[in-house]
């Protein structure tokens, strides 16, 4: 009796070793996936304003982050920080939109111009109750931007401004004439106007923007568009308050009661680890369950352009209309120990991760997401540069943006993928994120983004239409998930050389487990 339990014992016992040497061979096994890029159907151009940035008088995003004084002893510019412009320069940054966010609905443009000694101080009511010196104003942005080389995109204020104050605003920026205006922006160091490239009407006019409905927006938008007169040939495109999340009444609205001057509207996502507002997760020191739910989240952006662009594709036929999704990005709880309202966080591989495969949807729908600004540039939420006093580090999503780079101007190709899914627990997405695109040198850029943690994958990628010679790229990833870059240990998330071969017509890579690569085919 004993040998036989014994026997038995040891039949389980085997049975029991056999199957998990299978599961954890079956965990440690690449995954295949399969890509054709449709070289022979160009689509539409991929805007370089889809990498546009954002920064607020929130927090450290501004004062620290961007401007420091001419007294600071942070090496700087003019009061620019110079470490933070040159780094802002190699990222190429097409756009900045400025200064809010919140911020702008309670912003009053004469605050922040003439001796900034003058300036009145008020109150940040939105982000931290801390004072506002508008030492950072209309010349200091606008001289930024020029500074890192990007196009304007400034929100007028509507929850408590005037029609008066937003068209006294840009007469001040681009008047080339002799008026009262005019002559004040001179006054105070500026001859030649400025060109404005984006307005936009209100922020979140539906909640912090003033908690308007959509109707009432659509008059107001009407109105103050009015008055929104530079001189010809200087107008910028307009862009009017839209929705957030899944909702889509805003464009229905806003398409259906304005007639004219309405170039864009504006969409609203941030992604949370939870799906709950009130407890978003950590941004770092999360598990396997964080790290699915947070990519699985990320990826809804696309059902919501989706479903707003079919909208518009109703209303606008013409396709006139842009869908500018002006803020995005992750959120996570605040850190321990910091101001709550200023809302810094941690950026880690999973940030790369998220912005991989927001950037590849938004690719998807170049035809009519003509601007995107992550939220936001500088030490707020998930910041492309984090600071501490005088020293800076790049995050993992300031070297996605970075790898990137070349898709911006680059026209989208089409492509078929075959991808298996990355599963944990009862949540499922899709192993590689994927787009493609040629730029304007004529060569093929393919982005991949593996978003499974534990297992490699090997794509391999054929060209219908074109032929590949040659393959390069570069690869980003870490050993752990939240693995990341601060000031005293700057470079441990850096890009790195990746190999491609070639197989035929086609090219293999191997991207490792939680990884982004972009790969040059010519």
């Amino acid at each position: 009796m004993l040998r036989r339990r014994i026997q038995w014992l040891t039949i389980l016992l085997t049975c029991a070793l056999g199957w998990m040497t299978s599961t954890a061979s079956a965990q440690d096994k690449p995954v295949d996936v399969s890509v054709t890029v449709r070289a022979d159907e160009p689509g539409p151009t991929i805007n370089p304003n889809i990498y546009g940035q954002f920064a607020e008088h929130l927090g450290a995003g501004i004062y620290e982050g961007v401007w420091v004084g001419e007294d600071s002893d942070i090496p700087n510019t003019n009061g620019y920080r110079n470490d933070v412009i040159a780094a802002l320069r190699d990222l190429k940054v097409p756009v900045v939109r400025w200064p809010g966010g919140c911020f702008a609905d309670e912003y009053h443009w004469r605050d922040g111009i003439g001796p900034r000694e003058k300036r009145p101080v008020k109150v940040n009511t939105h982000w931290g109750g801390v004072p506002e010196t508008n030492a950072f104003g209309t010349h200091e942005f606008m001289t930024f931007a020029e500074m890192i080389g990007a196009k304007v995109y400034i929100s007028g204020n509507v929850g408590s401004g005037t029609v008066q104050e937003m068209a006294d605003w840009l007469e001040y920026l681009t008047s080339d004439t002799v008026s009262t205006l005019a002559n004040e922006r001179r006054k105070n160091g500026r001859e030649k106007p400025w060109d404005v490239h984006f307005f936009g009407i209100g922020n979140e006019t539906w909640g912090c923007g003033g908690n308007m409905r959509p109707e009432y927006y659509a008059d107001l938008f009407r109105q103050y568009a009015t008055y929104i007169k530079t001189p010809p040939g200087k107008r910028p495109k307009i862009i009017a308050s839209g929705g957030h999340d899944d909702g889509t009444r805003w464009v229905e609205v806003l398409t259906t009661q304005v007639e004219r001057d309405l170039d864009g509207i504006s969409h609203h996502y941030y992604t949370i680890p939870s799906g709950v507002w009130e407890k978003k997760g950590n941004s770092t020191g999360f598990g396997e369950d964080e790290w699915i739910s947070t990519l699985k989240n990320t990826m809804r952006i696309d059902e919501f352009i989706k479903n707003n662009v079919a909208i518009l594709d109703k209303n606008d036929p013409e396709g006139k209309i842009g869908f500018y999704v002006d803020e995005w990005g992750t959120w996570y709880d605040p850190e321990p120990g910091r101001e709550p309202g200023f809302l810094y966080q941690q950026n880690t591989l999973r940030d790369a991760l998220v912005a991989a495969i927001n950037l590849n949807i938004f690719h998807h729908h170049a035809r009519r997401v003509h601007m995107t600004n992550i939220a936001q540039m500088v030490n707020v939420l998930q910041a492309m540069i984090l600071t501490d006093g005088p020293r800076m580090a790049l995050t993992p999503t300031y070297h996605v943006f970075h790898m990137y780079r070349p898709f911006q101007g680059a026209t989208f190709l089409p492509t078929d993928d075959s991808t298996p899914r990355y599963t944990h627990g009862d949540v499922s997405v899709p192993a590689v994120s994927v787009s493609a695109a040629r730029d304007s040198e004529g060569k093929i850029q393919l982005a991949l983004a593996n978003l499974d943690p534990n297992r490699e994958a090997v794509v391999r990628t054929n060209l219908r239409g074109a032929q590949a010679k040659s393959a390069s790229g570069r690869l980003l990833t870490a050993k752990q998930m939240d693995a990341r870059n601060t000031v005293d240990e700057p470079e441990n998330v850096k890009p790195t050389t990746l190999s491609a071969k070639r197989d035929g017509n086609a090219v293999v890579v191997k991207l490792p487990p939680k990884s982004v690569a972009v790969v040059q085919l010519q």
